[in-house]
């Protein structure tokens, strides 16, 4: 077992096995991971709102789904990750807090979903598993080595993905 490198909130990190790739706090954020099963690259991303355009002078790349996701595919590519291999899973876009009678357009964790959604489209990789939703916080983990995506929330059973 490698090193366990920390992804703090609004930050990005790509590692390589035997490493591992963990994210805590993940509420209406998504940890998006995205794995090449053949060179064992990977590179999670927690990312905190769906657009960067909505911001100016937005400085940090690793907050928004559009630019973090794009960085992170960049980071790979670099590192010597076959696009063509590519696959990710996402976690996170909890609904954290009910707000009687708001409406569903400020739900960011679904609109984070579905911007993560929609870049990874775009850079034509194919999501294959994703735990998002619901009211609790997660906790994930990215296995370099088998590309297992570790789900832990408070009270709830282990999820592999």
């Amino acid at each position: 077992m490698g090193q366990m490198i920390k992804v703090g909130m609004a930050d990005l990190k790509i590692c390589k096995a035997p490493d591992a790739l963990t994210t805590i706090g993940l509420g209406s954020c998504i940890g998006i991971a995205i794995y090449d099963p053949s060179t064992k690259i990977s590179g999670l991303a927690h990312i905190m709102l769906p657009d960067s355009t909505a911001i100016r002078n937005n400085s940090n790349i690793a907050k928004f789904a559009d630019t973090g996701i794009q960085k992170l595919y960049d980071d790979m590519i670099k590192a010597g990750a076959n696009k063509a291999r590519m696959v990710a899973k996402i976690a996170g876009g909890a609904k954290m807090f009910e707000m009687p009678g708001a409406s569903t357009s400020i739900n960011v964790g679904d609109r984070n979903a579905e911007a993560s959604r929609q870049k990874l489209k775009q850079l034509g990789i194919k999501i294959i598993a994703e735990d998002c939703g619901l009211n609790y916080g997660r906790t994930v983990e990215l296995y370099s080595e088998t590309g297992e995506y570790y789900i832990k929330a408070v009270g709830k059973e282990l999820k592999i993905i």
